[in-house]
């Protein structure tokens, strides 16, 4: 398995406050959840889904329409349900970077969150056990805050030349947080396309458009079954 190592990111949208310490996740979220659509009381009417992530979620290397949230946005208008999705994935963060911007990304409503986090943490060989407790304080924050909200966890996986011991604890850690905070576990992120030159960027890091539809698909293998139970 690959993990993802961390890049600049694609970001658009209005400039935050000068003093904001989530500025590039203040472009992230305010850049990304424009709709057309000609009948504003149905837009009006949409759920959101926010995925909150690293340069996986943000589509690094990609036009910004191709990363996985987008083409997920896609597919909910394919089956018309009445969601709209939000891209607040930020490169190169780590599980506590991720912890430190929460409480002003979850000024956003939210009806649906995918967190997608943990890779950047494994790439530096971080103590597995401190990184599933700042996975804890994510989720424990989510559910405080926002208690009406369905939370998913995608899995990710580390590094084999880390060792066995490593990559098994690593792997673990997301089932474990899964079902203690109740929330729904999608596949593996990079399930396909993980170790597939000819599925990723030249960095052999990152998905390419091919290796990214395969990533939607992941996602939305487990994604589509709980945003269809949430709009019940």
């Amino acid at each position: 398995m690959v993990l993802l190592a961390s890049c600049g990111g694609n970001t658009g949208g209005a400039a935050p406050p000068a003093d904001s310490t989530y500025t590039k996740a203040e472009r992230v979220v305010e850049g990304s959840a424009t709709f057309a659509s000609p009948d504003v009381d149905a837009a009006a009417r949409r759920r959101t889904v926010l995925f909150l992530g690293t340069s996986l979620t943000a589509g690094y290397g990609l036009e910004p329409d191709s990363a996985y949230p987008q083409q997920v946005q896609r597919k909910i208008d394919a089956v018309g349900l009445p969601y709209q999705t939000v891209n607040a994935g930020v490169s190169g963060e780590t599980s506590a970077g991720l912890l430190r911007r929460l409480d002003w990304v979850l000024q956003r409503p939210a009806d649906v969150i995918v967190v997608e986090t943990g890779a950047n943490d494994g790439l530096r060989g971080q103590p597995v056990a401190g990184t599933q407790a700042t996975i804890r304080q994510i989720l424990e924050r989510i559910r405080r805050d926002r208690p009406a909200t369905r939370v998913v966890l995608a899995q990710m996986e580390a590094p084999t030349n880390l060792g066995p011991r490593y990559t098994t604890a690593f792997r673990a850690m997301f089932p474990a947080l899964a079902r203690e905070h109740g929330a729904t576990l999608l596949p593996f992120l990079l399930d396909g396309v993980a170790g597939q030159a000819s599925l990723n960027q030249p960095d052999g890091i990152h998905p390419n458009y091919a290796g990214e539809r395969i990533v939607t698909e992941n996602v939305w293998r487990g994604l589509e079954a709980v945003l269809r139970a949430q709009s019940q």
